[in-house]
């Protein structure tokens, strides 16, 4: 235990050291580390994303909170019991995090983007994507994205974790 908690913190220090050479504030690795273990184990696999959107400019925490909320819903009004759970983390909400509530059903990196992937047909029949005229090009990790979403970190509430980036 005590080695563990030794190797954390210097896991912590080496990665707020690297950032600040880098220029970006410790404080998001610390938060990020906060998470770790708590609602997730530590990710194994990371992508970014770029965006083919930019944040709607009056998306907020507020409307984040809200879009989590309403998917929440969504899910709890089906007549069966929801696969996953959806949150948001962070000073502002800006982490989304997706939890899969029973075992075994998303537990490889490619479950994890099957459920992308109906997130995204979901993403689409929404009132503004339906709207543009490239919709059929854009991904859940776009409205993420025009949500202000920085990062989204997927488990399967055990052991695998994966990590979006959004930028």
């Amino acid at each position: 235990m005590f080695l563990q908690s030794r190797r954390r913190i210097a896991r912590i220090a080496l990665a707020a050291l690297a950032l600040t050479v880098i220029g970006i504030t410790p404080c998001a690795a610390a938060e990020d580390e906060r998470h770790i273990g708590y609602y997730y184990p530590e990710p194994q696999s990371e992508e970014v994303y770029d965006a083919r959107l930019p944040v709607l400019p009056d998306s907020d925490r507020r409307r984040r909170i809200g879009f989590v909320t309403v998917l929440t819903g969504e899910m709890l009004g089906r007549p069966y019991p929801p696969q996953v759970v959806v949150f948001a983390k962070g000073a502002d909400a800006e982490k989304l995090i997706i939890t899969a509530v029973s075992g075994g059903s998303f537990d490889t990196i490619y479950r994890a983007r099957a459920l992308f992937a109906m997130l995204t047909a979901m993403s689409r029949a929404t009132p503004f994507f339906a709207d543009q005229a490239d919709a059929d090009r854009y991904t859940f990790f776009d409205l993420l994205k025009l949500l202000g979403f920085t990062q989204l970190t997927f488990t399967d509430g055990d052991r695998f974790a994966h990590r979006v980036i959004l930028r």
